[in-house]
């Protein structure tokens, strides 16, 4: 345990970020997974207003620094890719 008081301030406010970065993750996961499985059913109605939301979750992970912006992009294109091939 840290005996200096920067040192134990900086312990709490690191625990206090990963625990907001775990949260955006997991919602950005939760978002990707409701287009897959919407994507597995054939349902293009449930799946774009599934797209809508994880492109969302998506940004909002890329703009707090939590997922690299090529990595989000690169997301997005793959899960619109998916729903737009649903309707061919």
């Amino acid at each position: 345990m840290a005996n200096i008081k920067s040192a134990k301030k900086r312990i709490l406010v690191t625990a206090k970020k990963t625990l907001r970065n775990k949260i955006i993750k997991s919602r950005t996961k939760t978002a990707v997974k409701g287009v897959l499985s919407a994507a597995s059913t054939n349902d293009k109605a449930q799946a774009q207003t599934a797209l809508v939301a994880a492109i969302r979750a998506i940004d909002k992970a890329a703009t707090k620094g939590i997922m690299h912006k090529n990595t989000a992009s690169r997301k997005k294109s793959r899960l619109t890719k998916m729903v737009n091939k649903i309707g061919a």
